[in-house]
């Protein structure tokens, strides 16, 4: 029996961590045409362990707005710092990967832009008006940022109306300042409440866990979610992109994962994914049912 000692952080990934290849043609033909057209798509450029399987079931995520954000969590791989100018014709150039991918429902999200007056929102409604012009059967989720909870912005993807709008919590309360810094914990409670009053179907949020958080932490996490009307929820491993970032406190078991697939069930959320892989985008085409 191996014996761990308190405050020794995990080395080795456990084995339900290991991801197989991504295969199959439909895989294969949408890397061909990423590689071709050199289409920018988060699944490719953030190496994630559900590409294969998501790619073939037509979905794929696109990040907008640059990949430079002017927030520094200290969960993520995103480059901080001083963005780079707004490109106004960024909007056509996703709809139209989108097109040649023949994407059936497509995950769009962006860095935080606090630089900005409007936090992105235009050029945000302007590429989902873009998408749906080019790809009209097309179904869409926005995993958008808190936009500082300023709601002229939040109104836009209101106006906007994909079929899912996200915006993760990331982490329980407790360690929202050291996780998210620029965060704000209640806050991003506030705009998922304030997107379903407003009149948006279906909302979504997404918690990583192995950071430090306590069991029952994360079902109070589940319990506020649901008080602010959320319907999807993802739960996911954390995985430390660098050394720089915030370091894997535990690697949690497909077994505990299950236990809080039961809980948010329980609670009355449409859909959970909760799992050591799972993903905001995971089985996204099927959240908008």
């Amino acid at each position: 029996m191996e014996i761990v000692l308190e405050n020794t952080l995990p080395t080795a990934k456990p084995k339900w961590l290991k991801v197989k290849l991504p295969i199959g043609k439909k895989y294969t033909e949408l890397r061909g045409l990423v590689d071709k057209y050199s289409l920018n798509t988060i699944c490719a450029s953030g190496s994630c362990p559900n590409m294969g399987e998501c790619w073939g079931e037509g979905t794929a995520t696109f990040m907008i707005l640059g990949n430079t954000c002017t927030r520094s969590c200290g969960f993520c791989g995103v480059k901080t710092g001083r963005p780079e100018t707004v490109d106004w014709d960024e909007p056509e150039k996703v709809a139209r990967s989108i097109k040649i991918m023949n994407i059936k429902h497509a995950v769009i999200t962006s860095v935080d832009r606090d630089d900005l007056k409007d936090g992105g929102s235009i050029i945000w409604i302007e590429t989902v008006k873009a998408i749906r012009r080019m790809n009209p059967n097309i179904t869409l989720e926005t995993l958008i940022p808190d936009f500082q909870g300023i709601e002229r912005n939040i109104d836009r993807i209101v106006e906007a109306n994909p079929e899912v709008v996200s915006h993760n919590v990331e982490t329980v309360r407790r360690l929202t300042r050291e996780v998210r810094i620029q965060a704000k914990y209640d806050r991003s409670l506030a705009v998922l409440r304030y997107l379903k009053e407003k009149g948006i179907k279906r909302t979504k949020s997404g918690i990583m866990l192995g950071l430090g958080e306590q069991e029952a932490e994360v079902f109070q996490t589940m319990r506020d979610l649901r008080e602010a009307n959320v319907d999807i929820v993802t739960i996911g491993q954390y995985l430390q992109p660098s050394k720089k970032h915030l370091p894997v406190k535990e690697f949690i078991t497909p077994d505990q994962f299950a236990v809080y697939e039961k809980f948010g069930l329980e609670l009355g959320f449409r859909h959970v994914e909760s799992g050591p892989l799972v993903r905001s985008s995971y089985k996204a085409q099927k959240h908008i049912l």
